[in-house]
């Protein structure tokens, strides 16, 4: 696992808004439905860095990573 560190909380709110997708943002890239996301996360295919009662956070890579696997 690659360690990360930033160097003032400012690198930090960058790397937030370039490289965590929420769920209708992974939709929109992987170009499938809202189930067919929810179907990939059952199966484990993909997995969410955060699961929140209301949404689900991915990060940028791993999305465009299985978008190139399709």
């Amino acid at each position: 696992m690659t360690k990360i560190v930033f160097d003032s909380i400012d690198d930090l709110k960058d790397f937030i808004a370039k490289e965590i997708l929420t769920t209708s943002e992974a939709i929109e890239i992987i170009g499938c439905s809202r189930q067919n996301l929810k179907q990939l996360v059952d199966r484990e295919k993909l997995i969410p860095i955060k699961t929140t009662s209301r949404d689900r956070l991915f990060l940028r890579e791993d999305i465009e990573s299985y978008k190139r696997k399709r």
